[in-house]
């Protein structure tokens, strides 16, 4: 995989990981700003363990993302990649369609991007 790619996966697992921290332990702190208008504020305490879980699938995405950049072979880590940044642009085009179309732009469009850096060897 090429430099950019590298990078840009990097940033989509950066920011899975973040989703993490936010769902599983900022839920109802930090939740409700970042999800101003898509969540009464009176829904973060009883949505706690429901993003808790969302959370850990957000996390174990940007393990997988990780992962794909520490295989030392090339074709295997295109494979990994591939198949990671995929679930999250599924995962991010499901979320806009029955939630928000804000996700779309958030999650699925840098990892589409990615995606096509990866594809194209960059």
């Amino acid at each position: 995989m090429g430099t950019i790619a590298q990078v840009l996966i990097g940033l989509v697992a950066l920011e899975h990981a973040y989703i993490l921290y936010l769902e599983m332990f900022a839920w109802t702190t930090k939740g409700p700003k970042v999800f101003k208008g898509s969540l009464p504020p009176e829904m973060f305490p009883p949505t706690r363990t429901l993003a808790a879980n969302q959370g850990l699938y957000n996390g174990f995405l940007a393990a997988g993302l990780v992962w794909a950049l520490l295989i030392g072979d090339a074709v295997w880590a295109r494979h990994v990649a591939t198949f990671f940044l995929g679930c999250v642009a599924v995962a991010g085009a499901y979320g806009a369609a029955t939630a928000s179309r804000r996700i779309f732009f958030v999650q699925a469009l840098p990892a589409l991007v990615a995606l096509a850096a990866v594809l194209l060897g960059w």
